[in-house]
């Protein structure tokens, strides 16, 4: 008699997430072999069980494409100290400590308006009512992608792809920037689509229901799409997407984050909740939606614990992780360097802090089997 075959036991589609993300200010750490690994090993040490690096940012990808390449957008490859592919460096030392990598692609549908992806597919832009094609963001004026478009679709989703397939990562992860603001739309493109759809001209009021809940059903479409892709290369991937509150997110960003958790397109949920004021926190992490997606996947919630002209200190870091872990919530801090490197008590009594709300270990099981 044959033996049985081996019981594939599925993971808990709830693990507790302990991250933080790696931004373009951590650059010069994770660039350098050594001391990526010097860092790696002290989140290890410290029961962080997740990191998320950033891969796009500024209209370039932070490894080697082929497909920014071919559309133009990138004349330079990011390299480390060492010549060496910084992406797969991070992925292989971070799997080595035992940490759960999910590249980030951090802008999304944004990008500078004087980066080579605005300026040699100025058709692949969308604008306001009044001809502006540009915003202010937290990363200075960007312009946006049209999200509506098959071209910039295609161009994201061969680039997400693209690192799904020459990478052993864990999963990837999308924010709040892979959305709209609501004054854009008002395209040429956009408008003669929404026309043929609704008959009718797309309204001047950027809050009328109907068109917000029209872009915003467009995007989910793109995010379900990409999602089967990404599903079909590399099933065990997760897709993570990290937005603001979901008021906020879907009437201000027409991202309907929490359709995509209904539709079972999202694996994990990290709502950026940066604020000062503990009720105010407190009152963000108790919306109803939070509560629905908890019982469905892995969820948390993102902490600022610094910005490079901004301390945060750690007594505000300590009482939102508190507050977060009493009612079952996962934690992402926002950024590696702000952790300790910028804050106004020294670094190791901010990592005493952290150990102590880390104490006990919560590894996140990797699913590899690709």
């Amino acid at each position: 008699m044959p033996p049985s075959p081996p019981i594939v036991q599925p993971i808990d589609k709830r693990q507790e997430i302990r991250g933080v993300w790696l931004t373009s200010n951590d650059f010069s750490m994770f660039s350098d072999r050594q001391q990526l690994g010097e860092a790696l090993k002290q989140l290890q040490k410290l029961n962080f069980n997740t990191i998320y690096p950033v891969v796009w940012n500024s209209g370039y990808a932070m490894f080697p494409s082929n497909v920014a390449r071919d559309a133009g957008i990138q004349p330079f490859v990011y390299k480390g100290s060492e010549g060496q592919d910084i992406v797969a460096d991070i992925i292989a030392q971070g799997h080595k400590n035992n940490l759960l990598v999910m590249p980030w692609f951090e802008f999304g549908f944004m990008a500078p308006p004087t980066s080579e992806l605005a300026t040699i597919h100025p058709d692949w832009l969308t604008q306001e009512r009044d001809g502006d094609k540009t915003s202010v963001s937290a990363a200075g004026e960007v312009a946006w992608l049209n999200p509506f478009h098959p071209e910039v679709q295609k161009f994201l989703t061969e680039l997400v792809l693209e690192a799904v397939s020459n990478y052993d990562l864990d999963g990837i992860q999308f924010d709040d920037h892979t959305s709209l603001p609501k004054t854009f739309g008002y395209d040429r493109y956009t408008l003669n689509l929404y026309r043929q759809e609704m008959k009718e001209e797309a309204p001047a009021n950027v809050n009328d229901p109907d068109w917000v809940r029209w872009r915003a059903n467009k995007i989910s479409a793109f995010m379900a799409k990409l999602n089967k892709a990404v599903k079909q290369r590399k099933p065990n991937v997760i897709f993570s997407v990290s937005p603001n509150y979901y008021d906020f997110a879907y009437k201000q960003q027409l991202q309907d984050w929490l359709g995509w958790v209904r539709q079972n397109i999202v694996d994990e949920l990290i709502v950026q909740v940066y604020r000062n004021d503990l009720e105010d926190f407190r009152a963000q992490i108790n919306l109803p939606e939070i509560a629905e997606v908890q019982n469905k996947i892995s969820t948390g919630i993102g902490i600022l614990s610094g910005l490079r002209h901004s301390n945060v200190p750690m007594s505000q870091v300590y009482s939102q992780v508190i507050t977060a872990q009493e009612r079952g919530l996962g934690i992402a801090f926002f950024y590696y360097k702000s952790l300790w490197g910028y804050g106004p008590e020294p670094a190791r009594d901010r990592q005493k802090e952290i150990q102590y709300l880390f104490r006990n270990p919560a590894p996140r099981l990797a699913n590899r089997n690709y």
